[in-house]
């Protein structure tokens, strides 16, 4: 889970925090001053590297194993996607890529020249339109984790508008809704808790268990939390995020930031009151964290907690920037205002709220500008609330262009041309001979 490192601290949400000069390649990379060397940089590219060279040996040889043709099928979708998963990282990580799409059989075959952001792309709807094909739309109880139909129409809803493909981004969005799979849990929170994994919200989500040999816990559970649990409180939230959230006149606020962050005055994940002392910030995202009562100190870095990597909010966000784009800003408000009545009515389901039962006057009320840029405006806020500390916010003011990306980073001295993609590791230059 390092990507939390490039979509959270390297954007204007987050800071690396954790003690000062601890994991200080992380604030190279926060402060675009990332060289070829950066440990952060190499562990990415290897990690999802190494998943791409696995995926193309299972495409390579599963077709030719004696085995019935629907299982075989799905099996290949599953990689497929998983591959396309991997691409998507590692293009809006780095850029221009080499791309590797056969097995590794001769030292020649090392030597890959990188590929254009537009090839890239290319190969992610390539997999994942063949992959659906092959796809359930449901998995039992006893395969969750697996690829679903859905999560695959969700990556390449995800990829086509990140390429600008507005008309494909509705097509798929349509396709995923026609599924009726997927809706919003009533109380946000519940995302992100242990006893609402695998929710009807969920498109695509990672799955952990703790206590296992291998290792397959979430150890972002010790790396995000205070120090008095046991944790390492890096990916700390900056008040910049903290003063997105909108508040009414009577001060009462979305409560998606208490959902989100552990800040004064409000009750912590273990039921104490929280301390500002433990952050450097005075703040400390909760999204990825567990309580002591379910994963004790000495387990810290191994919680079972899953990740979501795609919420059903997230799509109809996608669908609401889509319809904006392609001038059908009615539909987009439908779409954007739904997302919007979920978190105010938190306080019609969620009893721990203060006032329980009544939606606060003036919260989150719905938008009606249909001016284009306006909108575009209140769907880029409504992302950057609904989806913060899930690793997505860096990748999208990239997406959004230079004004908007210079502008959001301005502190950091970020320049759009030079910065905008970290530096393909020094490991891959030493061994593809044909990177310049």
């Amino acid at each position: 889970y390092n990507i939390w490192v490039f979509g959270d601290v390297a954007s204007d949400d987050a800071t690396k925090g954790g003690i000062p000069g601890d994991q200080s390649e992380i604030s190279f990379i926060e402060n675009f001053e990332t060289t070829a060397d950066n440990g952060y940089v190499e562990a990415i590219w290897v990690h999802y590297y190494d998943g791409i060279s696995r995926c193309n040996e299972a495409i390579s040889k599963i077709p030719e194993i004696e085995m019935d043709e629907e299982i075989k099928n799905t099996y290949v979708s599953e990689v497929k996607f998983l591959r396309a998963y991997y691409y998507f990282q590692l293009v809006n990580i780095f850029g221009e890529i080499p791309l590797k799409t056969e097995p590794i059989r001769t030292s020649e075959d090392l030597h890959v020249a990188v590929s254009s952001v537009e090839l890239i792309y290319e190969q992610i709807e390539t997999d994942l339109v063949s992959a659906i094909n092959h796809l359930p739309v449901e998995i039992s109880p006893a395969n969750l984790g697996r690829v679903s139909k859905g999560a695959a129409f969700g990556l390449l809803a995800k990829a086509y508008l990140f390429t600008k493909n507005y008309s494909a981004t509705i097509a798929i969005v349509d396709s995923l809704e026609s599924l009726n799979m997927y809706q919003l849990l009533d109380v946000y929170k519940h995302n992100f808790m242990l006893e609402y994994e695998n929710n009807r919200e969920s498109v695509f989500e990672i799955q952990h268990l703790t206590g296992q040999s291998p290792n397959q816990g979430n150890s972002m559970n010790q790396w995000f939390a205070p120090q008095k649990e046991n944790g390492y409180f890096f990916n700390v939230p900056l008040q910049n995020f903290v003063d997105e959230f909108e508040i009414t006149s009577t001060e009462v606020v979305d409560p998606r930031l208490d959902y989100t962050v552990g800040r004064t005055g409000q009750v912590w994940i273990n039921g104490e009151a929280f301390d500002p002392a433990w952050s450097p910030t005075g703040y400390i995202q909760k999204k990825h964290l567990q309580p002591l009562s379910e994963i004790n100190r000495g387990l810290k870095g191994n919680g079972d907690l899953n990740y979501t990597y795609i919420r059903y909010s997230e799509i109809l966000l996608i669908k609401a920037e889509a319809l904006n784009e392609l001038g059908r800003p009615s539909e987009a408000l439908m779409a954007l205002n739904e997302v919007r009545k979920r978190a105010r009515e938190s306080y019609l389901f969620d009893e721990d709220l203060p006032d329980f039962g009544t939606i606060p006057q003036g919260l989150l009320p719905a938008v009606e500008e249909t001016s284009k840029d306006v909108l575009q405006e209140a769907i880029m806020h409504e992302r950057r609330v609904e989806l913060g500390f899930e690793f997505h916010r860096y990748f999208d003011l990239m997406r959004y262009g230079k004004a908007i990306a210079e502008k959001a980073l301005i502190g950091k001295s970020f320049d759009y041309e030079t910065d905008r993609y970290s530096p393909i590791p020094q490991s891959e230059l030493d061994i593809n001979q044909k990177i310049n």
